[in-house]
């Protein structure tokens, strides 16, 4: 494959700059880390603990031949996201695609269960910290254009029971994603979303046998038509292409990578 991620011949799949990937330590983070690299483009990823994980997503990047940098990043500081950018830019040039596919241990809980700290902390963190991301990246995308991608829930589509401290958040989320889209496209930004069913990585690996005893397990499996869970990999195929120049003409949208759990 050559270097601009086609092997073609054809116009690259992204332009010189990086992409910037919050949450690049995670399961699924990783794998879009080393999928933005392997569609020709350098990496600049975000962790807030797992220091290790992190250095290992970019170990992936640099063996698929393109640069890697790791910074921690706790998105719910709003001058730290700020400076981030500004780093990233400084580092690269500039930035042409913002993925948000940060995902945290969140309990599983009735609605009626949710207790008020509870509840304004979760929404804090990933809808406030999403705002934060956003606003300190939108003066750096419309230098020359570019593209959000956010990994949300198939949850907006067929409520999943107990799991409103994930898909709550997510909704607003995929409200600004819209507005993103619609605000915002006439300096060549495109932003959508990739609405996730259960994924054999990260947050489900961790939850397994806890939250997500066998019989939940072997529910969820057979609530989707192919009778199966997603993988990492099959996550990145879907955030790429969004973010590509393969998907210059798609914006304000969201995909549903869910196994057909939602029809």
């Amino acid at each position: 494959m050559s270097r601009n991620g086609r092997g073609d011949g054809a116009r690259p799949d992204f332009p010189e700059g990086a992409a910037v990937v919050i949450g690049g330590s995670g399961g699924v983070g990783r794998s879009i880390c080393e999928g933005l690299a392997r569609a020709g483009t350098d990496v600049a990823l975000t962790f807030r603990g797992n220091e290790s994980a992190a250095s290992e997503a970019a170990e992936a990047v640099r063996a698929a031949g393109r640069g890697a940098a790791v910074h921690r990043l706790s998105v719910g500081d709003a001058a730290a996201v700020t400076s981030f950018f500004e780093c990233v830019v400084a580092d690269h040039g500039r930035i042409h695609t913002v993925v948000n596919a940060t995902g945290a241990n969140i309990a599983m809980r009735f609605i009626s269960e949710v207790g008020l700290e509870e509840w304004r902390e979760v929404i804090e963190s990933d809808l406030g910290g999403f705002f934060n991301v956003v606003r300190a990246s939108l003066p750096h995308l419309r230098e020359g254009g570019g593209s959000y991608v956010v990994v949300s829930s198939v949850g907006l589509r067929r409520w999943p029971a107990r799991d409103v401290l994930s898909v709550a958040p997510k909704a607003a989320m995929e409200a600004l994603v819209r507005g993103i889209a619609s605000e915002e496209g006439r300096f060549g930004i495109r932003a959508n979303s990739v609405a996730l069913g259960v994924i054999e990585t990260g947050i489900f690996l961790r939850l397994e046998g806890r939250d997500f005893d066998p019989q939940w397990v072997n529910a969820a499996r057979n609530n989707t038509a192919l009778k199966r869970f997603g993988t990492a990999e099959e996550v990145t195929d879907a955030v790429v292409f969004l973010a590509s120049a393969r998907a210059s003409y798609v914006t304000g949208q969201t995909l549903a990578l869910d196994g057909g759990y939602s029809i």
